[in-house]
């Protein structure tokens, strides 16, 4: 998706956790946690999530995996980068013609468990993180069009 913003002003939505209530129809806060203020790898936070928007509501400690300003912020859900089972992407280019061109993306831990998760139930949560990762991209590009 493309977004008529500079990658500085897309970064600093998706690079500050604690705006992404915001945004997704699944996490509706996050907070830093450790006394962190902002993203560097190896930074944790938590988020405040209501599963597939009707729950469980739990909160989900992440850490942050990737973090190159204006260019990359990704991240595990899990209590370390060991015990990750998945990992979220958000890849930002600055378009030719202007904007930013943004990518949002997740992966599953490569374990057996996940494999026989993601087979037997795959095709539902794949439709859902789908549709989540459109609306979340579609309400950040609202939000930096209309300013």
């Amino acid at each position: 998706m493309t977004i008529e913003a500079t990658p500085a002003e897309v970064w600093a939505l998706v690079s500050d956790v604690t705006k992404i209530g915001r945004y997704s129809p699944e996490t509706f806060e996050a907070e830093w946690l450790d006394g962190a203020t902002g993203p560097a790898v190896g930074v944790r936070f938590r988020g405040h999530v209501k599963r597939n928007q009707k729950g469980p509501i739990y909160w989900a400690t992440c850490v942050i995996t990737e973090c190159e300003q204006d260019q990359v912020f990704g991240f595990t859900v899990g209590e370390s980068v060991e015990k990750g089972l998945n990992n979220w992407r958000y890849a930002l280019v600055a378009n030719p013609t202007g904007g930013t061109d943004i990518t949002e993306s997740f992966r599953l831990k490569d374990t057996l468990a996940m494999r026989l998760y993601w087979g037997l139930l795959g095709w539902a949560r794949g439709r859902t993180n789908r549709n989540g990762m459109r609306t979340t991209l579609e309400r950040m590009k609202a939000e930096l069009e209309s300013d």
